[in-house]
Formats: C-alpha cells, structure tokens, sequence
C-alpha cells in the first residue's frame, strides 16, 4: 500500500540518462504529440464516422500497471471492456519500487512494448518533452473516437488540468496538451484518533500554530493517558522528494510559498524568502516536539502503520493513508479515526496539494484507437463508479461518482471523510512548478529539511538549496 513513497534514485538516473541520447532526440520528433511537433498531426486525426466501440474488434492492447487497489478494481472488470469492445487487455503489473524503472525504460527504448500504462502528474513533466506521451486531446475532441456518455466535464476539472501542460519549464498546468488522464487521486488532509482526541480534551487545529501545540501535546500527554509511547503528528520525513509533496507542501501553499517563481523566463527558486525560511523551521520544530523519534526514515508506509498501530496521534498525509488504517478491521485504530481538512493558512486558505495516478498512451503505440478505447473505459463513469463501490477508488476523479448515493453509504462511516474530501476538492491541485528537474528538486529540498531538523540554520541551508537549485534550472 506504500504509494509512490520510494525514493526514485533510479527513476531519476535512467530519465537523466535517457535524455542524454541522440536516440531520444530523434524519437522525440514526429510521432504523435511529442514535444510542441505539430507536423505529423494525430492518429486521432483518421478515427471518422459515427462512433463505435466495437471498431478495433479483434485488436490486443498492452498494459503497464502498478501494484494498486486501483489496478486490483481494473484487472477485476476487465471482461466487461472486452465484451463491450472486442479488445482484449494484456497486462504487466509490478510493484512501485520498480514500476517506474520499467515504464521509463521501455518508453526510452522506443520499442513500445506497452500501449497504454499509469503514470503520475509529475512524471508528465518528465515524460511529455521528449516526446513519449501521446497527446490526447486531440482523441477527446474527437466525437467519432469519443463517446458522447464519457463526458469530458463530469471530471474535476483541476484534476484534468494537472495533466495538461505546453511541456514549458515554469509554464502552468492546464495549457497545453492533454498528456494523460486522472483516474484515481489523494488529497492531502490531517486524520486524527478521536478516542485520544476526547480524553486530552483537543479538538482538530484551524491554524499551524494550533497543530503544533496539539502535536506537542499529545506527544507529553498521550503517554499518561494509556497511549504508550504516542506521538503527536506523523509526517514523512525520509530523503525523498515524497518527503515533501504531501503534508509539508499542503501548509506551504497555504501558507501563500512557492517552490518556484517565474521571472523573465527563468525559474528562480523561493525556498529561502524569509517566510519560507520562518515556515520551514517551524515544521521541523513541530516535528522535533510531536513527531517520532525516527522521522529522518519516515514513508508514506510508517506514517499509515503508526496511525493504525495508536502509535501517533494525527496524520498528516494522503488521505488514502488514512483510509487503508481507518476501515473496519484493519487496524487497531479502526474505528477511532477521523478526517478533518486540517489547518488553514493565514488568510483562510486551504489550498491543498495532491498525487493523481492517471493513465497515458505510448506515442509509439502501434495501437493508438484500440488504446484510445481502453482509456475512454478505464477512465468512463460505468467502470470508476463500480471501483468507487466495490473498490477501493476512495477519491473520485469525476464528481458524478463523489455524488453516488451508494459510493457516500459506503464512505460514510469513516467520520468527516465526506465532508473534508468536498471541503478541499475544489482548493486541491499541483501546488508545485512544474519543470523537469522536479525530482532532484525536492528530493534535495527533503535533505535540507532533514539538515534544519537536526539542528542546523535554517536561513544557511535553504539559501545553499535555493543557490544550488538555481545553477540546475537555468
């Protein structure tokens, strides 16, 4: 269940690598929507007549999968694709630590082993320049390979826009083309254990200031109570960029920071302002009072565990952490865990960063239409509303799912879940700049948090991050 949390050494060293190619260059021109080549057209371009599900009957589509609850529901309805289409689905499925290694490999090579695979929003900025993601908007816009039910404004639209980029450095989200499709996401939120909650008399935190204390307080006062050895907040904290993306990015943002500005052009990292420099250090000092004792090791994996195990008091992170804790059963907090969309930022703002596992199409595919197909289904109402049920697609991409009478029965013995997923939705996308140096990025950014946490100056270490930063993005 440890969702995109390792770290991607390797990930990073074969895009790094494979860029430098003259192979890649050349690949990375004329076929289908790689880079901003507009003179091949799109495959999109030949689908005519009325539309068809059964048009590429007989065809066999290739799959690139993640071990996921979200790739456990497609597999489980595969058949009702291919007796829909005709089309049968081929699949790979192999677990994160290695996924990435795998996709990013074969989309280099050029072989097109894989016709259609998962992907997340911030490997668009990876993958999308050199030219390996088909562009699918020119798929959407055609109502000969569209189906009129798959109704393209039933999705959040800033869940679409977080895959649709110009492929620019610096350039915002929601230009561009459309290199991949949301199909099952995470909010960033705090979950808290209410039986610990209602014996130390706290209530959920409205502000920073307040989450501190509360982390503090639980860490002193948990122990006293029965709560042996229970801290006050999770959080990750290993040297990773996921280090950063969930809880920490969330209250930066809200806090009105950047990652990153724009300036004539150029990325200039804001890191090291003086609120960020006063931000950071705060939440190493939240995490040094309330956090484990192990920070410094922490994935998606230990902060999820200690919140099941009554281990640590709160949760900051994906809401999905949560969730696989809270159901009934799994845990020994289930039952006692609750959502709240956690502190605001000064000004009231609960703008929330997010992971959207989304799929993409091979620019290389030999198979684009069937694929197209495969993606129209995989991403339509019928199947996401079926793994929203009786799966375990907890965060709706499309809002007629989040509306289902039978998909709010199913969450609605989890307290607050419903309320804080339509408290945030709106205010939650990729708070990050996007640029291909994203990885390196906040992976460094992960170090520097790990050296203020151990004791060293804030303003002295992000002002190294930032200077180092700026020589890698320019």
């Amino acid at each position: 269940m440890d969702t995109h949390a390792h770290d991607r050494r390797r990930f990073l060293a074969l895009t790094a690598g494979a860029a430098a190619t003259p192979l890649l260059a050349a690949c990375g021109a004329g076929f289908g929507g790689g880079g901003d080549d507009k003179g091949g057209g799109s495959a999109a371009d030949d689908v005519t007549g009325a539309f068809d599900w059964k048009r590429e009957k007989g065809r066999t589509v290739k799959a690139l999968l993640n071990k996921h609850p979200y790739t456990d529901a497609l597999i489980a309805d595969l058949k009702s694709f291919t007796a829909r289409t005709g089309i049968k689905v081929e699949y790979d499925v192999f677990p994160e630590d290695n996924y990435f290694d795998k996709l990013t490999v074969d989309l280099s090579s050029g072989r097109a082993s894989y016709d259609v695979f998962m992907l997340g929003a911030y490997m668009v900025w990876q993958y999308g320049p050199p030219g390996w993601l088909e562009d699918l908007g020119p798929w959407m816009r055609n109502s000969s390979a569209t189906g009129a039910e798959w109704d393209q404004a039933d999705f959040f639209p800033n869940l679409l826009q977080a895959d649709q980029w110009s492929l620019k450095d610096g350039a915002p989200l929601g230009r561009g083309g459309q290199y991949a499709l949301p199909w099952g996401w995470e909010t960033n939120v705090v979950a808290y254990n209410t039986e610990v909650f209602t014996k130390l008399g706290l209530k959920p935190a409205e502000s920073f200031d307040e989450l501190r204390e509360i982390a503090g307080a639980i860490k002193r006062k948990a122990p006293g109570a029965g709560y042996d050895g229970m801290y006050g907040i999770a959080v990750r904290g290993s040297r990773s960029w996921a280090t950063i993306h969930p809880g920490f990015m969330t209250m930066y943002a809200r806090n009105g920071l950047h990652d990153f500005t724009v300036s004539g052009g150029k990325l200039r990292p804001a890191m090291n302002t003086p609120e960020a420099v006063a931000f950071t250090q705060d939440w190493a000092g939240m995490v040094k009072q309330g956090g484990p004792p192990s920070w410094t090791s922490y994935t998606w994996y230990q902060c999820s565990s200690d919140l099941g195990a009554k281990k640590a008091g709160m949760l900051f992170d994906a809401d999905t952490a949560a969730y696989f804790q809270a159901v009934k059963g799994a845990s020994p907090a289930s039952g006692k865990i609750a959502f709240h969309p956690g502190p605001k930022g000064p000004d009231g703002s609960l703008a929330t960063n997010m992971w959207i596992w989304s799929l993409g199409m091979n620019a290389k595919s030999k198979k684009k239409s069937a694929s197209w197909l495969f993606l129209q289904w995989a991403t339509g109402k019928e199947h996401l509303r079926r793994a929203a049920i009786t799966g375990n697609h907890i965060d709706p991409v499309r809002t007629s799912v989040s509306q289902d009478a039978a998909y709010k029965d199913k969450m609605r013995h989890l307290p607050g879940f419903i309320e804080t997923f339509e408290t945030v939705v709106d205010q939650t996308k990729i708070q990050f700049t996007p640029q291909a140096q994203f990885f390196d990025a906040t992976t460094s950014w992960a170090a520097a948090l790990q050296e203020i946490y151990g004791g060293k100056n804030a303003k002295s270490v992000l002002n190294g991050l930032a200077g180092d930063l700026a020589a890698k993005v320019d």
